[in-house]
């Protein structure tokens, strides 16, 4: 059956515009090169001139040149595609935002393209990996969110897939990471409410199954045991908790026999809903307890400046993943490449020093 006439002018129109794409061989045309040369001056081929570099990148930005990929793929066997899979509930206060940020700065010097993917934190979080792989829509892969012993990990290594994860394993594997040092961030905060006279801690942690959780607990616990504290817990609730539940426990706490005058909190949506859990109870900031949180952004100094904090920089976080997952692509970087961020607090003593490796 031939198609009605609408259908016919859709692809006739379709065909229009595909054939009106700037292609390798109209850089070439204007550029007075060779197709090649072209080719090789876009991939920054170090035995093409800077001169010859800049003139066929400035026509192809001014064409609105972009590659075929399933043409690369074909030729290369790469899709110069890096899949970035996160978690719904990070977007809190730009998170996301600012890694993605982060990593697009350093991609846009490269040949790859950033995909991002979203996915549910409550669901498997395999399942985008694999999705990924078994469609093979990406030459590498960053993740977050991750677990002591991650079944992501032990995929992607058994499928030979490149990858960097945000967060470090307990697996006995050696794999690429970036991480902020949640261990020293809680022994600091411990610290810096002991520097504001404050003796008896809650911490509202991350969800238990993640990696950073546990990181955060072993040093809030150093902390209040080497300081002679007392602690008071959290139960249940955790910085993945509805605000207003976080909320609730807090005021509980507050009226409690045992009443915390110290807070270190692993999220900053967290830190806001245990203030105002003091707050809605007339306990003043600063005066009757103090609140320590690690944040992205200047939001707290800003606006909340009493409140108390050690920067995590997602956008370098984010620049140093990207570096790190094209040196994993193009065999540039060693598998055990890592990156841990070590806090700082105002007003407290330099932990010990922890060793790195840089790509």
């Amino acid at each position: 059956m031939m198609p009605d006439h609408e259908t016919c002018g859709e692809s006739t129109a379709a065909r229009s515009r595909l054939s009106d794409r700037p292609t390798l061989k109209t850089i070439a045309r204007l550029a007075g090169l060779g197709v090649t040369t072209v080719s090789r001056a876009l991939h920054d081929a170090p035995d093409i001139g800077e001169e010859t570099k800049a003139r066929v990148r400035s026509l192809a930005d001014s064409l609105g040149y972009q590659p075929n990929r399933a043409g690369v793929r074909l030729r290369t066997g790469r899709s110069h595609v890096i899949a970035l899979v996160l978690a719904t509930e990070s977007e809190e206060l730009g998170i996301n935002s600012q890694l993605i940020y982060g990593i697009s700065e350093v991609l846009s010097a490269t040949p790859y393209q950033l995909v991002v993917m979203m996915h549910d934190p409550a669901s498997d979080p395999l399942a985008p990996i694999r999705n990924i792989v078994e469609a093979g829509a990406a030459d590498g892969v960053l993740f977050a969110r991750i677990e002591p012993d991650d079944a992501r990990v032990r995929f992607l290594i058994e499928h030979g897939v490149p990858f960097v994860t945000h967060g470090r394993t307990d697996m006995g594997i050696n794999h690429p990471y970036f991480d902020f040092d949640n261990d020293a961030y809680a022994e600091s905060a411990v610290r810096r409410l002991v520097s504001l006279g404050r003796r008896c801690l809650m911490l509202l942690p991350p969800p238990t199954h993640l990696s950073y959780a546990r990181h955060m607990k072993t040093g809030f616990c150093r902390g209040i045991e080497l300081l002679g504290l007392d602690e008071v817990p959290i139960g249940a609730v955790n910085t993945d908790s509805p605000h207003e539940l976080i909320q609730a426990r807090v005021s509980e706490a507050m009226q409690g026999r045992t009443r915390p005058d110290g807070f270190v909190c692993g999220s900053a949506m967290a830190a806001l809903a245990v203030t105002a859990g003091a707050e809605a109870l007339g306990y003043v900031l600063g005066r009757d307890f103090d609140v320590v949180v690690k944040e992205s952004s200047n939001l707290f100094r800003k606006f909340r400046p009493a409140i108390e904090t050690a920067h995590e920089d997602f956008r370098a976080a984010g620049r140093w993943l990207a570096k790190a997952i094209v040196g994993r692509i193009e065999g540039t970087a060693d598998a055990g490449v890592h990156f841990l961020d070590v806090p700082r607090l105002i007003g407290v003593q330099p932990l010990e020093e922890k060793v790195i490796a840089g790509i």
